[in-house]
């Protein structure tokens, strides 16, 4: 009887999870920013590499050459674009865990995580229906030559197939790093990328599968990411709020709304971005399929230094709701800075590495004699942006603490002028008409300036509605006392 006792109070004890949660609200911050970063670094570099090693495979296996290169590659910005608001909403519901998390409202953050998790499922189907049935139409508005469309299409029809799973990854993730775990998904992406990357092979070099081969390993290696995730947050101890069960499964209109009200303007600023991404390509996309293929290796260069910038943006967005949430409003200033640090040591770091190494990566994706004007085009583009992205890195932290504020839309406005609006102009008053202009190395210019103007004044609003709630913070002390 003892034994047995003993053993169902160990079966009701919660299990210890080797995956330790960081602490937001207390000690030093940025020491835990780095802790909290490094993972979430890691874990967005892998997931980028997923498209990478599509393109570095496909470049020298596909029987089809340069036109799967070019066809894989100009792919990105436009399901950036179509994908960019769902994963805002994403970005919404961590605002909201994280808030309710530092004000210590259970029952609220596992409303939210349900909410979240349905939410996701959802327009990962929505997002399955557009690609697949208009894949080929989104492709003819970008001006994709011929020669690379059908294989462009099969790609994103393929690609898209998977987007249930993506939308369950990116919702479950988001709840991760709400709670301040980010490195569990690092190992899914381990694992996932590894299996994606054996199919890469598999599917190219033994099946000859092309294009078709690398966006069914992409599909498959997203379905293992989304199952882990959801079997993790089911595994959490019982007195965790973001504990996932699907009999809890439904969705929250109260919380819906919360999450929406901060996820739909930064899925707008997603889109937003993505649009003058798109414009660019389709710019690039007019000089033809060498210049297109440049592009492409070089996007896949410095998308590893973004990717990592981008990690910031995520610490910056928990670390200010949590700290929000539990009304410790003096942290955040420390919050601020130290993301601003952090983004700068990280930014300059990888882009002098992208600079001064631009020619041995860009023969990863471009290897040979016959691809040396594809390696020209791309060594353009890195000796103009691997340098500057710290300051997209920059301009991503003050995003992410007006977000963690509550401040949403403002964000999205100055993103709208600074990074489209801008960028549109330059591309039709500049690029198209002025011939002096038409070229790259002009085309490639328009990101450091519209980085540049972008961060100065997002971060000037960042103070002004950080003064404010202090303010505000400070009104309600003296109405108590």
């Amino acid at each position: 009887m003892g034994t047995e006792a003993a053993g169902a109070a160990a079966a009701r004890r919660p299990r210890k999870s080797r995956f330790r949660d960081v602490n937001m609200l207390e000690g030093p911050i940025f020491g835990k920013m780095v802790l909290y970063t490094l993972p979430l670094m890691f874990s967005g570099i892998l997931q980028i590499f997923y498209n990478a090693a599509d393109v570095a495979v496909v470049g020298r296996f596909a029987e089809d050459g340069d036109a799967a290169l070019a066809a894989v590659g100009s792919t990105g910005a436009l399901t950036n674009l179509i994908v960019g608001l769902f994963t805002g909403l994403s970005v919404g519901s961590c605002v909201v865990i994280s808030y309710f998390l530092g004000a210590a409202d259970n029952k609220n953050v596992s409303e939210t995580v349900h909410t979240s998790v349905a939410t996701g499922f959802i327009f990962g189907l929505v997002l399955a229906g557009v690609g697949i049935v208009f894949a080929d139409d989104l492709l003819k508005l970008m001006k994709n030559p011929d020669d690379a469309r059908y294989l462009a299409a099969l790609y994103m029809r393929i690609y898209f197939a998977g987007m249930p799973a993506s939308m369950l990854y990116n919702f479950g993730s988001s709840v991760l790093r709400a709670k301040g775990d980010t490195s569990f998904p690092l190992t899914v992406l381990i694992i996932s990328g590894a299996v994606n990357v054996a199919l890469n092979l598999v599917t190219v070099i033994g099946f000859r599968m092309g294009v078709a081969g690398v966006a069914s390993a992409t599909v498959a290696s997203q379905i293992v990411s989304a199952a882990m995730v959801l079997i993790h947050l089911g595994r959490l101890p019982e007195s965790d709020p973001c504990r996932f069960s699907v009999k809890l499964l439904r969705i929250k209109p109260d919380k819906l709304w919360r999450i929406t009200k901060v996820g739909i303007p930064a899925g707008i600023q997603g889109v937003v971005f993505s649009v003058s991404n798109v414009m660019l390509q389709s710019a690039v996309n007019s000089l033809g399929t060498v210049a297109m293929a440049g592009n492409t290796a070089a996007s896949n260069v410095d998308g590893f230094v973004y990717i990592s910038c981008n990690s910031v943006y995520h610490a910056a967005v928990a670390f200010t709701g949590q700290n929000y949430g539990a009304h410790k409003l003096e942290r955040i200033k420390k919050v601020a800075l130290s993301a601003v640090l952090l983004v700068c040591i990280i930014g300059l770091t990888l882009g002098a590495t992208a600079f001064f190494l631009a020619e041995p990566l860009l023969e990863i994706y471009a290897p040979g004699v016959d691809k040396a004007a594809i390696r020209e085009y791309g060594l353009l583009r890195l000796h103009i942006t691997a340098l500057t992205y710290f300051m997209c890195g920059l301009m991503e932290v003050s995003t992410g603490l007006l977000r963690g504020l509550g401040s949403s839309v403002l964000p999205m406005i100055i993103s709208i002028f600074g990074s489209c609006v801008l960028r549109i102009a330059w591309i039709e008053l500049l690029f198209y008409r002025i011939e002096f202009f038409h070229n790259m190395f002009w085309l490639y210019m328009s990101y450091p300036i519209s980085w540049m103007l972008t961060t100065s004044v997002e971060m000037l609003v960042f103070f002004i509605v950080y003064r404010k709630i202090m303010k505000g913070e400070r009104g309600k002390l003296k109405h108590t006392s």
